[in-house]
């Protein structure tokens, strides 16, 4: 009995979560006249499992300060693009200045890396080629044992999983499922957008429910109702909410592109390293 009303609160509470995502006001993403913003800057970091220094873009809030530490947000690409696709396309440090000037985002460094672990990792040409879409994978080795440790040491950041949170967008939001929940002891919010068909069968995702359960801050999966790839997140979907697992499942209007990928992005960092169990 215990256990069927655990369920059902779950799923209830599943619910009113996915209820309560909202698409973002008009000009969410235009510059306004603020009186701080936060800074877009580039680093680079060595790299020993791709055998180079590699690149990656990282935002730091309005009223950033090195006596401070902060929560780290890694926010990953798709696969035709680099770390700089989030910022061509999708205006994220507007959208950071805009909800820091509301008071609805948590300080943080949000660090948007080069998801494609290889010597030459510049999008453009065959993105399917089988070198490079096996990158994508390497990439998880460079995420954990290079740029982690790297930007742990060179930012004042708070090091554990409840202030680590990685996301992404289609490659990257399969790349931030299969990364994150393989590595619950790295990560407590873990996210996809839109995910590929690179995201793992769910049950290789998560494999033990229960280890979600106790160790997740939040778990979002969304995606446009018009994504010829909706049937990932869905599927994705339906396995966490069989086992019960809490998740955010935000179905939205839209196809596979940035329009949809910028209200993600709107709704989850008004989210992340906020305490909510």
């Amino acid at each position: 009995m215990k256990k069927i009303i655990c369920t059902l609160w779950c799923v209830f509470s599943i619910s009113l979560i996915t209820k309560a995502q909202q698409a973002a006001p008009q000009g969410f993403d235009l510059e306004r006249p603020l009186a701080s913003t936060g800074k877009i800057d580039s680093l680079i970091y060595p790299s020993k499992t791709v055998g180079v220094k590699r690149k990656a873009l990282i935002y730091t809030p309005p009223g950033y300060h090195a006596t401070k530490k902060y929560p780290v947000l890694y926010l990953l690409h798709g696969i035709g693009g680099d770390e700089r696709e989030w910022f061509r396309h999708g205006n994220p440090q507007v959208i950071f200045d805009n909800l820091y000037a509301e008071g609805k985002m948590e300080p943080m460094l949000v660090i948007m890396p080069n998801g494609r672990a290889m010597q030459d990792d510049r999008a453009g040409g065959n993105v399917m080629a089988p070198d490079r879409v096996a990158a994508f994978s390497t990439f998880e080795q460079d995420l954990l044992n290079d740029l982690i440790p790297y930007v742990e040491n060179q930012f004042p950041v708070i090091k554990d999983r409840e202030h680590r949170a990685i996301f992404g967008l289609s490659m990257g939001g399969g790349q931030a499922l299969n990364f994150g929940l393989a590595h619950l002891d790295t990560f407590a919010w873990v996210g996809g957008f839109s995910s590929a068909p690179n995201t793992k069968m769910p049950q290789e995702l998560l494999p033990n429910p229960q280890d979600a359960k106790d160790k997740l801050k939040l778990l979002w999966i969304s995606c446009g109702d018009q994504d010829g790839l909706l049937h990932i997140s869905k599927r994705t979907h339906d396995y966490l909410s069989q086992h019960g697992v809490p998740h955010i499942y935000y179905l939205e209007p839209g196809g596979h592109d940035f329009n949809v990928w910028k209200n993600d992005l709107y709704n989850v960092s008004q989210l992340v390293f906020k305490d909510k169990k």
